[in-house]
């Protein structure tokens, strides 16, 4: 044990799996009231995640006593606004002590209500995302992340255009047109790393569509700005997608996209995003399990 974990109860879960050496691993702190800022720092850094959650009790009248929670996020390098995978979790952490059902957590980015249920013995939690929006990037800003990636324009998917998607945190979407080109990522990370300081960016959404159905995605998020060279699955990043899906029309207003990420890195995992017609709000569903010590 780490001279960090001796300050806390850390726990360890993978998000958007079923086992343990697949899917996100986030550490879980869920009472966190007796470390200050630079105390959770150094504990998401000994862990060395992507992003680790940090819970004290939520504010008074945001949900019932036990189940709303404020909830910090902390990568090796920094505090983020908000992180998908850190938050199913942790909800999957708090149902197997508390039982399924609604949780609300306040985060950075805003109010996430988040609901567990059981199927066939696994528990699933749910997001839901904060108001999205996606916003047009800059031809220079596309073309310095293309050199930073050492991609070319011509290997994008013209049918699925750069944007800066929102659901909690900033990603820059960037589609490949092909297979292989998604599954071959060697990138400048100072570079990058630069170039997201500049624009805000949690991460860089890199996307193929499946061209067998038109709700499959396979995703790959280099974070070099968590001092991550890759992230094995991201559920911020898959609600800005989900967003990003719905504003250029990819898919139907209401749809259910399933996204693959993390089989290049040998961690594989499976994303569900949900879209519902006159709700703005995007869902990220899928497992979490603990990871054994």
């Amino acid at each position: 044990m780490s001279l960090n974990d001796q300050h806390a109860d850390v726990l360890r879960y993978t998000a958007f799996a079923t086992d343990p050496k697949g899917g996100n691993p986030a550490g879980i702190v869920l009472d966190a009231s007796g470390l200050d800022d630079a105390a959770m720092l150094a504990i998401a850094a000994d862990l060395g995640y992507s992003e680790s959650a940090f819970l004290t009790p939520g504010p008074a009248g945001l949900g019932p006593e036990g189940r709303a929670f404020t909830v910090r996020y902390f990568s090796p390098r920094a505090e983020v606004p908000f992180c998908g995978h850190a938050t199913v979790a942790t909800a999957v952490a708090l149902a197997e002590r508390g039982g399924p059902g609604d949780f609300v957590f306040a985060t950075p980015a805003g109010t996430v209500p988040v609901t567990v249920a059981e199927d066939d013995g696994v528990l699933r939690a749910t997001l839901t995302s904060v108001e999205p929006r996606v916003e047009q990037a800059a031809a220079a800003d596309v073309t310095e992340a293309l050199a930073a990636l050492g991609w070319s324009a011509d290997e994008l998917d013209p049918d699925l255009p750069p944007r800066i998607a929102f659901a909690g945190a900033r990603h820059l979407v960037l589609a490949a047109a092909t297979r292989e080109r998604l599954a071959d990522l060697a990138y400048d990370f100072d570079r990058l790393k630069a170039l997201m300081l500049r624009l805000d960016l949690t991460t860089v959404q890199l996307v193929w569509r499946d061209p067998d159905t038109e709700y499959v995605f396979h995703v790959r998020d280099p974070f070099p700005v968590g001092g991550v060279v890759e992230d094995p699955a991201t559920g911020a990043a898959a609600a800005a997608f989900g967003a990003y899906a719905r504003e250029l029309g990819l898919v139907p207003a209401a749809a259910e996209l399933t996204l693959y990420q993390g089989a290049d890195m040998g961690r594989p995992g499976v994303l569900t995003v949900g879209l519902r017609e006159g709700d703005a709000r995007v869902r990220v569903s899928g497992a979490a399990v603990r990871i054994p010590s």
